[in-house]
């Protein structure tokens, strides 16, 4: 089920619901971006304040309202509880129709597929609202996880993007998997 908050949407799944950060939300995902096992992959070092959360979800809702990205607060719904973030990083509807994806879960939630539902609820929303026609999804070579998670979605890995990304160590490689409309509706939208 699909509501709208803003320019951010409201996804309910079984659950799960998938709907707008805001700042009250800063405390409780700087819990979760200044943790480095979190972070690990993610193309951002830990956050060093709450106030540096509160930037980000601000920065982040502010690329929705100008359709440069779609940035999810993951709320367990019973709780309501956050327990990570989820949507699309970059997303191209005039030609390509195409959208990258990505997600972080605060630790303790790791393991109860959660993000699992979560990307069920996003690839949904991207064929079926967005009009979407491939997702697409970069992912660190030593992410087993995330690599496990799309994998088992029905994403094909394309190949290794080399040293494609800067990091504050560096510069790292990433492999590129991507999803197809016509793949997802035949693989029974798992």
């Amino acid at each position: 089920m699909y509501r709208c908050s803003g320019n951010i949407p409201v996804i309910e799944g079984e659950r799960l619901r998938l709907r707008p950060m805001e700042s009250a939300d800063a405390a409780v995902m700087f819990k979760y971006w200044s943790d480095p096992k979190v972070v690990k992959y993610i193309n951002l070092p830990p956050f060093a304040s709450v106030e540096d959360t509160r930037e980000m979800i601000n920065f982040l809702n502010g690329l929705a309202e100008t359709e440069d990205a779609l940035r999810f607060g993951i709320e367990l719904k019973e709780e309501r509880k956050l327990i990570g973030s989820c949507g699309f990083n970059v997303w191209e509807l005039s030609g390509a129709y195409r959208g990258e994806i990505g997600y972080d879960l605060g630790l303790e939630y790791w393991g109860h597929g959660y993000m699992s539902e979560a990307l069920r609820m996003l690839l949904a929303y991207g064929y079926e609202t967005m009009g979407l026609n491939r997702i697409e999804a970069l992912i660190d070579p030593r992410n087993r996880a995330s690599r496990r998670l799309v994998e088992a979605f029905g994403f094909t890995e394309e190949g290794l993007l080399r040293e494609y990304q800067r990091l504050e160590t560096g510069f790292v490689d990433l492999l590129m998997y991507s999803l197809l409309k016509r793949e997802y509706y035949s693989g029974g939208k798992r």
